[in-house]
């Protein structure tokens, strides 16, 4: 599992974990039951505070992505489809309310921004 952590980016290397951790979960690239790397050992690779990778962590096992078991480490929850499409939807709807603003600022019709929608869709 690689990861790519930007002081530049605007988020905090936890949330930048969090989401690229959460994302290879999503689509399949870490398999449920999937040992993740220890929380010192991602922070040793990383190079970075044990805090912040523990953090992360914490916010995957509270949001359901994974489990620990203490004395064993970190694993990869079972991937509920429920869980996932609801996951994925609430993800989506987040990214729609963002678009529509751009194209509320771009003057964009809600017919060319449903059009702009379909096509995008078909890709």
């Amino acid at each position: 599992m690689n990861l790519f952590l930007s002081n530049l980016s605007g988020k905090a290397l936890y949330e930048q974990i969090y989401e690229q951790i959460k994302n290879h979960i999503l689509e399949g690239t870490l398999k449920e039951g999937e040992a993740l790397p220890t929380i010192r050992g991602l922070a040793k690779d990383l190079r970075i505070s044990v805090i912040t990778t523990s953090r992360a962590y914490a916010d995957l096992e509270r949001d359901g992505y994974i489990y620990s078991v203490v004395g064993k480490g970190s694993f990869v929850a079972e991937r509920n489809k429920q869980f996932v499409r609801e996951k994925n939807l609430a993800e989506m709807e987040q990214k729609l309310s963002e678009a529509s603003a751009i194209a509320r600022r771009c003057e964009m019709s809600e017919e060319e921004f449903l059009k702009a929608a379909q096509a995008a869709f078909r890709r």
